[in-house]
């Protein structure tokens, strides 16, 4: 226990126009768990697919169990014992657990595949971890939990060593990032190393034994966790230290913008009644299936509406599809930004441009200088760190993505922004550059509303805060009265469901 098993030492890696790494080193022992950290594009990605052989390093030596290695590639890494769990889980949701972590390596029978053998061999795996799966299950039925532990499972049945879970977290309710956790800890006193990368800091004291930073490509320091201060941590993140984590600006509340009255879609959103004014934010709080999510994709017209009226400055707008939305002003920056937010195969001017062809166009034929007006506009009033805009939109890092998000909705004079989980996978950076973008709206006299799933986030930025909890509104308080306990009684207010607008103003 607490040997090296990987060595990396100045390591640099070069892209056309970028260099994403710059003489980085990095260490992971036995039996420990090691937080790789880091804002976006610092270069964590791309030192850790170095390391399981997506990508070959132009300088530098990578040593794994005191070996050294020059011609890695991903089945080489995963004969050495490394795994790597995505983000974005590369499952085949069609089959069943078990074809899942048997994948590319079937066991074969005399005439086919023994699946009755990979069954029994899975099943082993996962009753070591203390996980309720049954090899036979369709990956696709199951939980973004389970697939996860499946994904471990699958790292566990090649015998790795060496595990990376990027951002495994992201999309877990407590209980299920508790369940995590325990497995994490199993794996560790089993003499497994892990590498895990968060932007959720607050994570680390559970399970984190030591910590690595890196900032734009660079390699910063490493140490213990617990010499480590949050505050530290994010000073060394950033090169600079954060003094308000959520900025907070004051505007006088003013006319009523937005109005949804008595909405209703599906199971998940029911009567829901709600005002936005100018100079405010007004944030959405609740548990996962709350129906926060629904309720914007209602208003945005993506989800059919049973019923429901929907007002911008006063008139009442006909909503049935985004087109609608867009049209009257009413934009939405969607939970999965990379799925719905963005072709992530096209270019940043090309995502700026395709909604507002008609700004830049006549006849169909786009009109160039009047694109580049648009794209430098958005670039710069969003400050979007980008060599270019013909950069493909998929290689930003997550806030600036974001802000590409927005930014092609704000050319459009928008009165309406709904940003829902807004800052969800990218770090506490750009976490604070999408809060303040949000200000620059609110102080512009647009209207804002927000989901996100981060209490904390709630209160540090909405002047009002609503309250949802099994697809009705159970609540509404100002961010004066808000405290973590209240919105969470509100939030499980299953008896509570029939609060209205009317209350709240």
């Amino acid at each position: 226990m607490n040997e090296v098993i990987v060595s990396m030492t100045d390591i640099c890696k070069n892209f056309p126009g970028v260099k994403a790494l710059d003489h980085v080193n990095f260490e992971l022992r036995s039996g420990e768990v090691m937080a790789l950290i880091g804002e976006n594009g610092a270069g964590k990605s791309t030192l850790m697919k170095i390391l399981s052989g997506v990508y070959t390093k132009d300088s530098g030596t990578v040593k794994i169990n005191g070996q050294e290695y020059d011609d890695l590639n991903p089945k080489k890494a995963q004969q050495l014992g490394v795994a790597i769990i995505h983000q974005e889980l590369n499952m085949c949701k069609h089959l069943s657990v078990a074809e899942n972590i048997y994948l590319g390596r079937e066991l074969r029978g005399k005439f086919c595949i023994d699946n009755k053998t990979m069954e029994s061999e899975s099943q082993k795996i996962l009753d070591e971890l203390g996980i309720d799966i049954k090899p036979w299950e369709s990956v696709g039925d199951l939980p973004v939990s389970k697939q996860q532990m499946v994904e471990i499972a699958k790292a566990l049945s090649i015998n790795a060593k060496i595990l990376i879970m990027d951002e495994p977290t992201s999309a877990l309710t407590s209980k299920e990032i508790d369940e995590l956790f325990r497995i994490i800890r199993k794996l560790k006193k089993e003499g497994h190393g892990i590498v895990y990368i968060s932007h959720r800091l607050e994570e680390f004291q559970h399970i984190v034994d030591r910590v690595t930073i890196m900032r734009d490509g660079q390699y910063i320091m490493s140490g213990d966790f617990k010499d480590l201060t949050m505050d530290k941590m994010i000073s060394y993140m950033v090169g600079r230290e954060i003094k308000e984590k959520f900025p907070r600006v004051q505007c006088e509340k003013g006319k009523k913008i937005f109005e949804v009255r008595n909405l209703n879609a599906g199971r998940m959103v029911r009567d829901i009644n709600f005002s936005v004014y100018e100079g405010e934010i007004v944030g959405f709080a609740g548990l996962m299936g709350a129906g926060r999510t629904e309720t914007t994709r209602a208003i945005f017209g993506v989800d059919p509406k049973d019923s429901g009226e929907i007002y911008v400055d006063g008139k009442e707008v006909k909503i049935n599809g985004p087109l609608d939305a867009i049209r009257n002003g009413v934009v939405l920056a969607p939970e999965d930004r990379k799925k719905d937010g963005l072709c992530t195969k096209l270019s940043i001017r090309e995502n700026m441009a395709l909604p507002n062809l008609d700004l830049i166009g006549k006849h169909g034929i786009v009109n160039s200088s009047k694109e580049d007006e648009l794209c430098e506009k958005i670039v710069k009033d969003l400050q979007i760190k980008t060599p270019n805009v013909e950069i493909d939109s998929g290689n930003l890092s997550g806030g600036n993505q974001q802000k590409v998000v927005v930014g092609k909705w704000l050319a459009r004079n928008s009165r309406v922004v709904i940003f829902d989980e807004p800052t969800r996978g990218i770090d506490v950076g750009a976490k604070v550059e999408i809060y303040n973008l949000m200000n620059q709206l609110k102080q512009q006299g647009i209207a804002v509303m927000f989901v996100s799933s981060e209490m904390p986030e709630v209160m540090g930025l909405a002047d009002r805060i609503i309250v949802m909890c099994d697809g009705r509104i159970t609540g509404e308080l100002t961010a004066a009265e808000a405290t973590q306990d209240y919105i969470l009684k509100m939030a499980t207010s299953f008896e509570n469901k029939n609060i209205s607008d009317s209350e709240g103003e």
